[in-house]
């Protein structure tokens, strides 16, 4: 016998072979009655709302929401309550009223959890209810509650694009405040929500937030290459650079948090978005102090038949922040060309002798190993990899593997070896400009490989951890692969860590390749 589960003011309801015969005859006999019944004890109901769907719901508060989407040639059934009322009836389906609807007037989406928790006193707010795709079309449906409603959201935007249209060859300018979107976490008051956002040591996941910020920042795009009569034209965008992301303070995952951001400069074919991430807490109650992550990503658009560069929506700034926003954008942009042109030149000429002394402990490792010091370690036994097949659930809404689920998954690996490496829980600090060389497409087997570059120890109370993750894919059936993408993670200990005797290593070279890495990093650093 299964015992139901249920508040405890109800008496017992257990289902048990003589109950559950009398259950399915009541159904045979009246399936097409089109009425509703209870059990004796008002635990659940169920409903014929047509002959061949039976729908039940659930009395008990003591049950978790759940929301399932039916397709619309499936009519929608319509829950009906019974004589007595109980604190919550749990909805299994929403139907959507406005297939088209868009961005609310104050571009803010608030971003909740789809289960209740159990300290919470009121229903939340699905922020993609009223809108619910059918789960075939929908890609991605493992991932946040964030990344779903901003899908949810572009989606709007994404289904006109279709449309044969004399729009998809007029550009339009378009302000700043046009495209500004912003994302709202109440983890102060949803529970759930800030499960899915906490790790082990009740810290902020970056990783999820740093998918996050990837999502947000490819719904701006779609919201500036939309037109005033909502249409897209027939483009696709995708996530070219993300430039370096210094962690101005910690976030907490216990206090509400905010992301907005908006394009800020676009070229012909490219468009930079920044995002803001905002939280006030009782250490920082002032506004101007909230700021604890600025992002600034880089897209660019492609013709969606030819694959060519596609001309963009100019920006217009109208206020004087915007106008030093668009300076400072049009700088940066300037900075990764000439970055570009260092990058082709040969590399040969660099200090010989630097090189040398990044190897000489290295060789002592490899030549006379129990002579090497002992406060040292090679990089290569630092080494930590990671490998996984690109599923379906995994691409965004062109069909291609979501870009923020590459920087997740490259952050978590780099938290790992940093963790791993030190012994201790480590902190975030930064990660440093992203490329997107190559993209990935469902069905590619990707590996990625991460290790300790080097470490710096000059401040003993905060000792920084720099962690290269190369991310490859490879085909197995052609016998290929490329790097897709490297990333550039420094993370710290905690000062209570090291005052109780926490010891960090050094991180030396054992080839030239390597050395030269080390390098081409520390000089990277010197030079923003």
């Amino acid at each position: 016998m299964i015992p139901l589960k249920r508040s405890l003011s109800h008496p017992p309801f257990i289902f048990n072979k003589s109950n559950s015969k009398s259950l399915r005859s009541l159904i045979k006999n009246t399936r097409s009655t089109n009425e509703t019944f209870s059990s004796p004890i008002p635990i659940f109901y169920f409903k014929f709302s047509d002959s061949t769907m039976p729908i039940f719901a659930a009395n008990s508060s003591s049950f978790s929401k759940v929301n399932t989407y039916f397709p619309d040639s499936v009519n929608q059934p319509t829950l009906t309550s019974t004589a007595q009322t109980f604190p919550q009836i749990r909805t299994f389906c929403v139907k959507r009223t406005n297939p088209n609807a868009e961005l609310s007037a104050s571009n803010d989406i608030p971003i909740v959890s789809t289960v209740s928790g159990p300290i919470q006193t009121s229903q939340p707010i699905d922020a993609g209810s009223s809108m619910r795709k059918p789960i075939s079309l929908w890609p991605g449906m493992y991932h946040s509650p964030v990344t779903n409603a901003l899908w949810e959201a572009r989606s709007s935007m994404f289904e006109k694009s279709g449309a044969e249209k004399d729009s998809r060859t007029e550009l339009v300018a378009k302000t700043p405040s046009m495209s500004r979107t912003s994302i709202a976490y109440k983890f102060s008051s949803d529970y759930i929500l800030r499960e899915q956002y906490k790790n082990p040591w009740d810290e902020m996941r970056m990783g999820k937030l740093l998918e996050d910020l990837d999502a947000l920042a490819g719904t701006i795009s779609y919201k500036h290459c939309r037109n005033d009569d909502g249409a897209t034209r027939p483009i696709l965008l995708v996530t070219a650079s993300v430039d370096k992301m210094v962690l101005k303070k910690p976030i907490r995952v216990d206090f509400d948090l905010k992301i907005s951001g908006a394009v800020t400069w676009v070229g012909r074919s490219s468009m930079e978005i920044q995002l803001e991430v905002t939280q006030s807490t009782p250490d920082s109650p002032d506004p101007s102090d909230s700021v604890a992550l600025v992002a600034n990503f880089t897209f660019v658009a492609r013709d969606s038949k030819t694959g060519k560069s596609a001309p963009l929506n100019q920006i217009l700034p109208e206020t004087e922040h915007e106008k030093l926003l668009w300076k400072e954008a049009e700088e940066r942009n300037k900075m990764r060309k000439q970055k570009r042109v260092a990058e082709k030149k040969d590399v040969d000429n660099r200090d010989e002798d630097r090189l040398n002394a990044l190897l000489a402990e290295g060789r002592v490792f490899c030549d006379m190993p129990a002579l090497a010091d002992r406060d040292s370690i090679l990089i290569r036994d630092t080494r930590h990899e990671n490998s996984l097949m690109c599923q379906p659930q995994q691409r965004n809404i062109h069909g291609r593997i979501f870009g923020g689920f590459l920087m997740r998954k490259a952050s978590e690996l780099a938290f790992s070896n940093a963790y791993a490496f030190a012994g201790a829980a480590p902190c975030f600090i930064e990660v440093d400009h992203v490329d997107f060389f190559r993209p990935v497409d469902v069905g590619n087997f990707l590996r990625f490989k991460s290790c300790v570059l080097y470490t710096e120890l000059e401040n003993p109370m905060k000792p920084l951890i720099n962690v290269e993750v190369v991310a490859h894919v490879t085909r197995p059936e052609l016998r290929c692969s490329e790097v897709s993408n490297k990333f550039y993670f420094t993370f710290t200990v905690r000062p209570e860590a090291v005052k109780e005797g926490l010891n960090i290593r050094n991180v030396v070279p054992a080839t030239e390749e390597e050395a030269r890495r080390v390098l081409e990093r520390m000089d990277a650093e010197r030079s923003q």
